[in-house]
């Protein structure tokens, strides 16, 4: 029940979408708002989410890489128009998929989001979603939904960083769009990516990929497995749905411009991803992402790894390949070789853990489990 409660907590791309939406006439977005009373509802909600915002500019969980920060700005403007001076957007890093808008403008990305755009106009696809609910009030409705202080405390909590993805969960019951609030903004979000000139053929792939990676759990049941899809049970018609919706519309994917902003972090993103022990997801994930740049040696290092710690049948000789083949490649991680020395140790190859783990030390002598690995090879010599 936990896991079908934290969806709610997280709007986080809740894909609920309907036919007849798209049929509608274009949507005329609201002018910019201005600022509420204090004295009011909105106005006091308004002062908390500057105060949560002040917390996330210090968060140690904040990723300062103004490039990057920048660049979703950006992405963000080309979205909302003249409403772009009334937001700002801050990557957190944190493994898991998720953005979030509060009313005050103060919108979150997560890193475990990033990972999994294939390109801008998946990105787009989820940012635009996100500025809907913004831009249609819908917090400020749910707020006024809200009976009593532990849920409003609730609903607050979720703008945070819920750091502890563990919180999730009890943020959960707070916040829950409704499908109809949902649907628009689904709806707003797609008529923002054509409007931005973006491809909105790209949302249904956003909504079947993290389809795919979640059935890779062994219950094949993503709704309980995502706090993307607790809330709604997730179904193929629903990406046909989105399919349809988009047929017949073209436009930009800025495929090189998202990967080169994304490139810096990459490595920092894997290893989080695999240190989130989700095993199945990201051997899927890192599937997928190989499919696209075959050969490429962080995502084999990560998939590789992966499969070395869950360590079932057939996963030593598996990692193993994937090991050898970023080696190959020539630009391999210093990583590697460590994982390679672990994985020699279990096998028990003594001689090419040693190989292995000496060369990691080569290359990186002042790493920090520099001395750790050092009794390892002492412990092999002896």
């Amino acid at each position: 029940m936990k896991r079908r409660a934290w969806l709610r907590a997280t709007c986080a791309y809740c894909v609920v979408l309907a036919s007849a939406s798209w049929a509608q006439p274009d949507w005329t977005p609201p002018g910019r708002f201005t600022r509420p009373d204090l004295a009011s509802d909105e106005g006091g909600l308004w002062a908390l989410m500057d105060r949560e915002e002040k917390r996330l500019r210090r968060s140690p969980f904040r990723l300062r890489d103004e490039p990057l920060n920048q660049y979703l700005l950006d992405v963000v403007c080309r979205l909302g128009g003249e409403h772009c001076p009334d937001m700002r957007v801050y990557a957190v890093r944190t493994p898991y998929f998720n953005a979030s808008m509060a009313p005050n403008g103060m919108m979150q990305v997560w890193s475990g989001l990033l990972l999994r755009m294939d390109n801008e106009a998946q990105l787009a696809a989820v940012l635009g979603h996100e500025i809907g609910h913004f831009l249609q009030r819908h917090s400020i409705e749910r707020l006024r939904d809200i009976k009593n202080r532990a849920a409003f405390g609730q609903f607050i909590g979720m703008f945070g960083v819920v750091g502890l993805v563990g919180q999730l969960a009890t943020l959960a019951s707070a916040m829950a769009y409704s499908r109809d609030q949902e649907r628009e903004a689904d709806r707003i979000g797609l008529v923002l990516m054509r409007r931005a000139g973006y491809d909105p053929r790209e949302a249904a792939k956003v909504w079947g990929n993290l389809l795919d990676e979640l059935r890779a759990t062994p219950e094949n049941d993503p709704a309980k497995n995502s706090v993307l899809f607790a809330s709604h049970p997730a179904s193929d018609e629903r990406r046909s749905t989105l399919e349809a919706m988009a047929e017949g519309q073209q436009g930009d994917t800025r495929v090189e411009a998202y990967r080169e902003r994304i490139a810096p972090l990459r490595r920092d993103l894997l290893d989080d991803e695999v240190k989130r022990a989700r095993p199945n997801e990201t051997i899927a994930l890192m599937d997928r992402l190989l499919a696209q740049e075959p050969a490429q040696p962080d995502l084999l290092q990560a998939r590789g790894e992966t499969r070395r710690l869950r360590n079932d049948v057939g996963d030593p000789t598996l990692a193993l390949n994937d090991f050898n083949a970023a080696i190959q490649s020539g630009h391999e991680r210093v990583a590697t070789h460590r994982s390679l020395g672990y994985l020699y140790r279990s096998l028990d190859r003594p001689i090419d853990a040693r190989s292995a783990w000496e060369h990691y030390l080569e290359r990186a002598p002042d790493a920090p489990d520099a001395a750790l690995i050092q009794q390892q090879l002492q412990e092999i010599k002896s």
